[in-house]
């Protein structure tokens, strides 16, 4: 008798471009793609909403200043061209800042659309609100999943939110399954809440 088929699981991941570990987080979840058969979903938030009102040294403020420029043109790019330029613009964006260290978002912004194909008129919608309450809906369903005492990633594994995994290297093939594997795993346990501990590295993006 043939063994049923396992059904498809589901990630939802919850980024801004911005963030090194929301980064190295999504890095491993396309390497689960590769061994476990899952789905995701990928949406924006902001670290820059995520902290307004708050008072921040001076370079963060400005580099919360600095950040909304690239989140806004991938929600405008969504919005007006369609939701599968979400990943594309996520994957092209986080390249250049990430790997590349392209500190200037308005170029992030400018080689980003050019890479992905959409046009350059996109970028108008770095210094505009226009798009920003569909930007502040994404963030809050992200949020409210998880509660107010987070950052980046919020990823939803099969429905149940968690800030993080916060990994600061990329595993690899089945390695990245297992990762998974245990992820789920806590995620279907109703009463299992965080675990944490102090970070002794940075993100590494390669």
């Amino acid at each position: 008798m043939s063994t049923p088929a396992a059904a498809t699981q589901r990630a939802d991941f919850w980024f801004d471009p911005a963030c090194p570990f929301a980064w190295v987080t999504s890095r491993w979840i396309e390497e689960v793609e590769k061994v476990r058969d899952i789905e995701t979903r990928w949406h924006v938030m902001s670290l820059s909403v995520l902290n307004e009102g708050r008072e921040l040294e001076h370079d963060y403020q400005r580099a919360m200043d600095e950040n909304w420029g690239p989140v806004r043109v991938i929600v405008a790019a969504a919005e007006l061209h369609g939701a599968e330029h979400i990943k594309p613009l996520y994957d092209a964006m986080g390249t250049l800042i990430h790997h590349e260290k392209v500190a200037d978002r308005t170029e992030v912004v400018r080689r980003a659309l050019e890479q992905v194909g959409l046009p350059a008129e996109l970028a108008q919608y770095a210094d505009s609100d226009e798009f920003d309450r569909q930007l502040r809906a994404s963030h809050r369903e992200g949020i409210e999943k998880v509660g107010q005492d987070v950052g980046t990633p919020v990823v939803a594994i099969n429905g149940t939110a968690f800030f993080g995994p916060v990994i600061t290297r990329v595993p690899r093939g089945e390695e990245a399954g297992s990762l998974w594997d245990a992820a789920v795993g806590l995620a279907a346990f109703p009463h299992f809440f965080e675990l944490k501990r102090t970070r002794t590295e940075s993100p590494t993006a390669d």
